[in-house]
């Protein structure tokens, strides 16, 4: 992909030479003439590289450069004169290059390439660090087909880092935790992650919520306020509930979403923001929307590339495991003292479990259990629900205590030593049917002593 620049310059003749000598290396270039056109399209567009005329007709260089660089904008500064303060200035306030015009061309585009590389290196940098968050791999989703298949939809959307999102399911289907993963495998994970729950608000305390509002919009407006939509600003906003989103919001929403502007409440001012919006609802929007409770045209907004999360009953038992998985692994680092293995008879619970509450029901229960089996070697039948130590127990409640202790690991392992087993020690064939790559089944292999 090429590489974007920005060129912020009042002299057409500037713009038309130097745009043209940089196309013509390969960079995507655009041009705008005054400050605020330079700061929009800066906010719309990311570029790699920013080439900063000092004095410009609205707002000057150095003001702009300093609403840039919050931003993440790397900017070189051109002037026609050579001042030292100022460029002392301009490199306090985070200048990579103080270049003086007429400037040679060839000093300009090494120097643009060396900032390019630069940001491309830390952008890159950001996106490893986030593919490694915490707990927030992936691969907890699980193996079946259709879980696969999710997970690879939420990597391209996390890669279209400004197509608006909209996750459907069940509560307590992990759509927050999916959100999350959007924004932390994006390149916007340097920027902020702002969550607000539209239920339960009136219209007027919400629209000050998102937006803000200005000194005396409303009885009790005694000072201006940012909204968060201007603190997501570079990163990403999430509404939760969007379905419960009133609708005199609906339109000031539709807005932002196609213009990224908006106005404080009780303001005459437009904002610009570069906020990606992901949303999430457990209602039926469809049914909103020719019921004339959501609006047609904000629905198609949203739902550019939809994704439902399905409820617990319909994944696999091993799709279930790997949730409990990284629910355990969470839970670990809070709960010093507490276990992280269950028996295998727990375990078997409570991937049998219709837990209706779905994935926060299974955490909220995996960490009573935990509290529960504090000081012990691991959680057992006898520290999960009553409703689950009955549930599948022949023997009455606690079921046969005479079994062998098993962990999560040990699961896996015999898990993938009956499928290579089954395989005749093909790991090509086992590590398809496990869902996983072969690169990482031989690493397992090694980590588990495997001798097949």
């Amino acid at each position: 992909m090429a590489e974007t620049l920005l060129l912020v310059d009042d002299d057409s003749d500037v713009l038309r030479a130097v745009g043209d000598y940089f196309e013509r290396l390969g960079y995507e270039v655009a041009r705008e003439g005054t400050g605020e056109e330079g700061v929009a399209t800066f906010q719309r567009l990311r570029p790699e590289v920013v080439i900063l005329d000092l004095h410009l007709p609205d707002v000057g260089g150095l003001e702009v450069l300093e609403r840039l660089r919050p931003q993440g904008a790397s900017v070189i500064l051109l002037t026609g004169q050579g001042d030292i303060d100022t460029a002392v200035r301009a490199m306090q306030l985070g200048a990579e290059h103080f270049l003086t015009k007429p400037v040679d061309m060839k000093h300009l585009a090494a120097a643009t390439a060396r900032v390019a590389e630069k940001v491309r290196l830390t952008r890159q940098n950001a996106l490893l660090r986030a593919r490694d968050h915490e707990g927030e791999g992936l691969d907890s989703l699980g193996v079946s087909p259709a879980m696969r298949e999710l997970a690879r939809q939420i990597e391209l959307l996390a890669a279209s880092e400004r197509s608006t999102v909209l996750l459907a399911g069940e509560s307590g289907t992990g759509k927050g935790w999916a959100a999350r993963v959007v924004h932390h495998l994006s390149l916007r994970s340097i920027g902020p992650f702002v969550e607000v729950n539209c239920g339960g608000l009136s219209a007027t305390f919400l629209d000050s919520e998102l937006f803000g509002h200005e000194k005396g919009a409303f009885t009790d407006a005694k000072e201006r306020k940012q909204g968060l939509f201007e603190l997501a600003d570079g990163g990403t906003i999430f509404l939760d509930e969007i379905g419960e989103l009133a609708p005199e919001l609906q339109p000031k929403l539709l807005k932002v979403l196609d213009t990224k502007t908006f106005r404080r409440l009780g303001g005459t001012r437009e904002m610009t923001v570069d906020v990606r919006l992901i949303a999430a609802t457990n209602r039926d929007l469809v049914s909103d929307v020719q019921s004339g409770r959501f609006r047609e045209d904000l629905y198609y907004r949203l739902s550019v590339m939809p994704l439902r999360l399905p409820p617990l009953r319909e994944r696999s038992r091993e799709d279930r495991l790997a949730l409990l998985t990284r629910i355990l692994h969470d839970l670990g680092p809070q709960m010093p003292g507490c276990p992280s293995a269950c028996s295998a008879e727990a375990l078997d619970r409570l991937l049998s479990a219709p837990l209706p509450g779905n994935v926060r029901e299974m955490r909220n229960v995996l960490e009573r259990a935990m509290i529960l089996a504090r000081g012990a070697g691991q959680i057992g039948v006898e520290h999960l629900p009553p409703d689950l130590r009955k549930a599948g127990s022949a023997g009455g409640v606690g079921g046969d205590r005479r079994h062998a202790a098993l962990t999560l690991a040990d699961v896996e392992r015999q898990q993938i030593e009956r499928t290579l087993k089954f395989h005749g020690g093909n790991r090509t064939r086992a590590a398809q049917e496990l869902g996983i790559s072969r690169a990482t089944l031989i690493n397992k292999i090694k980590a588990y002593a495997l001798d097949l």
